[in-house]
């Protein structure tokens, strides 16, 4: 396992991040467990939740699940740097969601208690909140950090102008402030690399790119439907959106020997502002295949292909549309 530092902090994270959106909802604990002792045999030391994981409001069902793993010992919590996150709607009442101090600190507290730990590694606000000034924001978490509750802050979802907002708050209060942005990217969705990444990369935040494989479209989708396996509704829509483009893709890959989901994956890690892209695993099986995107490098050939069929935005803003 590769480690990279996660941005300009001394922290060091493995070049796979483990996300756990499927825990509880697709997977079961006990296969939980496996994938994240695998995980961290394999070296992954980068683990990825959120309280809202689950999708039953107010329970926090992954983080429950992540918590009775840790509390089984054997230095599983000394292993890995933690991370979830706040924003979503944990109650009914009009405080239970968003990024109030009053929420911030009320969602931290529960998120410590499902984890079963004294501290989250990485707390990230999993989108922006335009109601709450960030002063407030950032009162609370730098309250947090005074409390050891948390280590590290992160953004979720946004916009490279929110980065500037955040990062212009915190150092008028001698704060650290942002450190990572978790965002949509992937071959399909290149969207960032108009103004999101260029702020990562001026304000020194890592880059966690979430949804490497398009919920699964870059994975081979194709192949897998001509072989009658079964396809979930919005994996459908994005196939339908891109079925020339994937007819080009999986073409390619099959021209070069390597499997879709190994060149997607490989694509954003040899991208040197991505700090480590979430894989989702299921199975073990899954996990198992992300880890040969580490081992797989792609060549300056492949990559212009790639690019054909994949283009981007057209570079960085303001250049990709004005000079």
């Amino acid at each position: 396992m590769e480690y990279t530092n996660l941005g300009r902090t001394g922290l060091k994270v493995s070049r796979l991040c483990l996300g756990t959106m499927n825990f509880g909802p697709e997977t079961s604990e006990t296969d939980s467990y496996a994938i994240m002792d695998k995980a961290l045999d394999e070296g992954i030391n980068f683990f990825d939740t959120a309280n809202v994981y689950g999708w039953e409001i107010g329970e926090g069902i992954t983080e429950g699940i992540i918590g009775r793993w840790l509390s089984q010992g054997g230095g599983r919590r000394e292993k890995i740097v933690l991370a979830t996150k706040v924003y979503g709607r944990m109650g009914e009442g009009p405080n239970e969601r968003r990024l109030s101090a009053f929420h911030i600190r009320h969602a931290c507290e529960e998120s410590l208690r499902r984890l079963q730990t004294d501290h989250i590694d990485l707390y990230q606000m999993h989108h922006i909140d335009r109601e709450t000034p960030w002063d407030e924001i950032w009162q609370a978490m730098q309250q947090l950090v005074r409390e050891g509750k948390v280590l590290y802050v992160g953004s979720s979802n946004f916009a490279g102008w929110h980065i500037a907002q955040a990062q212009s708050t915190a150092a008028s209060r001698n704060f650290l402030g942002l450190v990572s942005e978790q965002s949509l990217y992937n071959l399909s969705a290149r969207m960032i690399e108009l103004e999101v990444i260029p702020a990562c990369r001026e304000y020194g935040l890592g880059l966690i790119p979430w949804s490497p494989l398009a919920a699964g479209m870059l994975g081979g989708a194709l192949k897998k439907a001509t072989e009658g396996r079964r396809t979930g509704k919005y994996t459908k829509e994005l196939i339908d959106e891109h079925i020339n483009q994937l007819k080009d893709y999986e073409a390619l890959c099959e021209e070069y020997g390597e499997q879709p989901a190994d060149v997607a994956m490989a694509w954003l890690l040899n991208n040197p502002d991505v700090t480590a892209p979430i894989i989702g695993p299921r199975t073990l099986e899954q996990l198992e295949g992300n880890l040969k995107a580490l081992e797989l490098e792609l060549d300056d050939e492949i990559l212009k292909k790639l690019d054909e069929i994949w283009p981007g935005p057209g570079g960085e803003a303001p250049e990709a549309y004005a000079w």
